[in-house]
């Protein structure tokens, strides 16, 4: 199976280097260019890509709102965020978007591909660097901002089924 990518970036060195690394990979194909947020929309209705390699920073519409109204048209076209910001609150953006991934363009080649193969899986991907941000930022949290749990009951420390479902 071939997945189908389309490139957006406002740098065309940075497409150009990104076509001729993926036009390595036996599965991956690149169908289209694209320069500017606009762009990215009008060719990803028209080729119908796999994936929407995509920075975050664009002329006319930036990465997060291309991101979001590609998913309004293209519910089952992947993004993957491919940007210079190594920023949690930006990732968490877009992925609540609706991106599948978030990579920093310092990535190695490897680290690319596989970032690619996985949200062309249908996983989730984020660069090594944001999980340990996003884990720092979780571990750092307050107690009172962790919700709290209501105890299940004081007779004993398990929960019990309801009658009504058969025992497994």
């Amino acid at each position: 199976m071939s997945f189908r990518i389309l490139i957006a970036d406002d740098h065309g060195v940075l497409r150009a280097g990104l076509r001729a690394l993926l036009s390595i990979e036996p599965d991956l194909e690149v169908v289209g260019e694209a320069a500017d947020g606009r762009e990215v929309l009008r060719l990803a209705r028209e080729l119908n890509p796999d994936l929407v390699l995509l920075d975050l920073v664009m002329p006319g519409l930036g990465g997060i709102e291309v991101t979001r109204q590609l998913k309004k048209l293209l519910p089952d076209t992947r993004v993957l965020i491919l940007t210079v910001y190594e920023d949690a609150s930006l990732a968490s953006e877009a992925m609540q978007a609706g991106a599948a991934g978030y990579l920093i363009k310092r990535a190695v080649e490897s680290e690319l591909i596989n970032a690619i193969h996985a949200v062309c899986r249908g996983d989730l991907y984020l660069h090594p660097a944001l999980i340990r941000a996003l884990l720092k930022n979780l571990s750092s949290a307050p107690v009172s901002s962790v919700p709290s749990l209501s105890p299940l009951g004081r007779s004993s420390s398990c929960a019990s089924l309801p009658k009504d479902l058969p025992a497994a």
